[in-house]
């Protein structure tokens, strides 16, 4: 099936399952009133969990929808979407509210294609990641919201703009031949983050996160990394200039697939702009510094996008309704993106699961690394592809397999102990071997004359 049916094909096995869902802008009480009210009409398949605090103390919560909830189970992936980064942009925040209680109505109903998204796959929704600038926003109401109004958190800090700037230390790296993939944190990072970003990088290093989206407002398009432009590294104002990732095939493929399972996104012209099958590389757009989708591709093993939903960063509440009609289909179809690619165990020997082992893709210079459990999971198009798995103190593995369109290929690897070899030990002069007794060497007289030069 062409990729760009499976949208249809995917609304089409939704139809029906619109239950009457209640659309209008939840303040934050209203809003954590509407996470445990789906957590409680689903408590098998669901947990609530918070993150850290807001500045003003408001938790910064999630919920969770698993066969298992609060487990990772190996082999089934983690994937997340935060919403609401910047508090004047509530359309993501209010879609991921009706999202969570989309599934869990239709987990109840029997719908088998969310049964099996849930079944196999730990979904993290976090509706808001700036409670505190929402409020700032929602005192001013859609009618007279100012453009910045509530967008920054309660320090005054854009919080897409205060991630640690692992692109620069990357750039400079790929010059050097250096790695683009899990880039180590700067020894004072927690000192220049704000605590909303302590708490999202805390988490984010916390789950094995394959996939994710970040959902904001004021344009209608699919964003993919990178974010932020190398030639920014020497001018000080904005660059627009394509750069890519690695990866940068695969990510355009995740974008389309929301862009065309949305209902006018993949039209290009919306807002007075125009994206080609409405995406676009961020760089490519305009270069944002520090932003959290760089961040999730340069620290963590997660594959990251923006979404821009809207024109309106705070659409009224009587547009709410023809919104999630148009992000329903595609919320659900990014998340089944999650399983492609290839994924399977690292282990010893002993079958003990091996974590924190390389996985390598030759042709791709982007590395992911195995979880906690051994298990390890890489988003790849399909095709054909030499993967090795390496880990400290085992001998590397290198297999060759084939990804299809449909389901991940499942590729384990066995590492072997690398065998350390002791150099002979010399022996001393003077001491004995096999028990005989040492023999005095004679030395001809007519070489003892001529030993020296």
């Amino acid at each position: 099936m062409a990729w760009w049916l499976r949208p249809l094909v995917g609304a089409l096995l939704l139809l029906g399952g619109a239950a009457a869902l209640s659309f209008h802008h939840h303040r934050y009480e209203e809003m954590v009133q509407a996470l445990f009210g789906v957590q409680s009409q689903c408590p098998y398949v669901t947990r609530i969990y918070s993150i850290g605090r807001s500045v003003e103390g408001r938790h910064l919560y999630v919920l969770e929808f698993s066969d298992y909830p609060g487990i990772h189970e190996p082999l089934e992936p983690e994937f997340k979407y935060v919403g609401n980064m910047h508090g004047n942009e509530v359309l993501g925040r209010e879609l991921l509210l009706q999202l969570s209680e989309f599934l869990c109505e239709e987990y109840r109903r029997g719908n088998e294609r969310i049964t099996r998204l849930i079944h196999n796959t730990r979904i993290h929704i976090m509706p808001s990641m700036n409670p505190d600038g929402y409020e700032v926003a929602a005192k001013q109401g859609p009618d007279s919201n100012g453009y910045l109004t509530g967008r920054n958190n309660a320090n005054g800090v854009d919080l897409n703009r205060n991630f640690p700037d692992l692109n620069t230390f990357m750039y400079y790296s790929g010059e050097i031949s250096g790695p683009n993939h899990h880039i180590p944190l700067p020894d004072n990072w927690k000192s220049q983050v704000e605590p909303e970003t302590l708490a999202v990088i805390q988490w984010i290093s916390s789950y094995n996160f394959v996939l994710s989206a970040n959902l904001h407002g004021g344009a209608v398009v699919a964003n993919y990394p990178y974010d932020k432009s190398q030639d920014q590294r020497f001018r000080s104002h904005q660059r627009t200039v394509n750069t890519p990732t690695p990866d940068d095939k695969l990510f355009q493929k995740l974008a389309k697939t929301y862009s065309y399972a949305h209902g006018w996104m993949h039209r290009g012209w919306n807002c007075g702009d125009y994206f080609a099958d409405g995406i676009t590389n961020g760089a490519s757009w305009y270069s944002l510094s520090k932003g959290m989708q760089d961040f999730n591709y340069l620290y963590t093993n997660c594959f990251e996008i923006t979404l821009e939903l809207s024109c309106n960063k705070f659409p009224p509440e009587e547009d709410l309704e023809r919104q999630w009609m148009a992000n329903r289909e595609a919320l659900v179809a990014f998340i089944e993106e999650v399983h492609q690619g290839i994924k399977g165990m690292v282990s010893d020997e002993n079958n003990n699961g091996i974590a924190g082992a390389v996985i390598s893709v030759q042709g791709i210079s982007h590395d992911i690394t195995s979880g906690d459990m051994g298990d390890y999971f890489r988003l790849l198009l399909p095709g054909t592809y030499t993967v090795t798995a390496s880990a400290e103190g085992y001998q590397p593995q290198t297999v060759t397999t084939t990804v299809g369109p449909a389901a991940p290929s499942l590729v384990h690897f066995e590492l072997k102990q690398e065998v350390v070899r002791k150099p002979p030990e010399r022996k001393a002069s003077g001491t004995r071997t096999n028990n005989k007794p040492l023999q005095k060497k004679v030395v001809p007289r007519a070489t003892r004359r001529g030993t020296q030069r």
